[in-house]
């Protein structure tokens, strides 16, 4: 796919609980923001199987598990990602947030894209380390672009983050206008 003009994709990654949207909500205090995950259509499978939207460890391995399923069936998560990215492509939106957690797929996704995105992990100190399922315990795994640590108190994180996605936009927008 080539390169879009003004529009930053970000796939956006981190244990539950680290604050990413929270610190989504920030970047759309600024920039015109879409968010989508590539749970969402799994989630809407698992309601119909009886999930309520507990966010326990046995409810995220549910997740997990139809999600893995439903890309080796039919790569269903991706096909919804390639539709909300065409739709991100189409309006206005400046950011697209791309909530992913596997490996494989930020792999798929990016390698899709290409030069028209990047990863960031955010990490915070939390007390729960290990969830029970493959998507949410390695995260850690892959080779992001940029890594945010979430652990300034919450009145200062705002700015900070901000600042912090500030140089990332700044940098692969005005880096690829440069080129052009």
């Amino acid at each position: 796919m080539e390169y879009i003009m003004n529009k930053l994709v970000v796939v956006i990654n981190g244990k539950g609980g680290v604050g990413k949207d929270t610190l989504c909500s920030f970047v759309a205090k600024k920039y015109k923001v879409m968010n989508v995950s590539s749970i969402d259509p799994i989630k809407d499978a698992a309601k119909r199987l009886g999930w309520k939207g507990q966010k326990d460890n046995k409810s995220r391995k549910l997740l997990s598990d139809l999600k893995r399923i439903s890309i080796e069936f039919n790569d269903f998560p991706n096909i919804y990602l390639s539709h909300k990215y065409n739709q991100f492509v189409n309006s206005n939106y400046e950011v697209l947030f791309v909530h992913i957690r596997e490996k494989e797929q930020i792999n798929h996704f990016t390698q899709t894209l290409g030069i028209n995105v990047v990863t960031l992990l955010i990490r915070r100190k939390i007390s729960v380390y290990a969830y029970g399922n493959i998507s949410d315990d390695n995260v850690e795994e892959y080779d992001y672009d940029y890594v945010y640590n979430n652990d300034k108190p919450l009145a200062e994180t705002a700015n900070d983050f901000l600042d912090f996605f500030d140089e990332i936009f700044r940098c692969h927008v005005n880096n690829y206008e440069s080129k052009v």
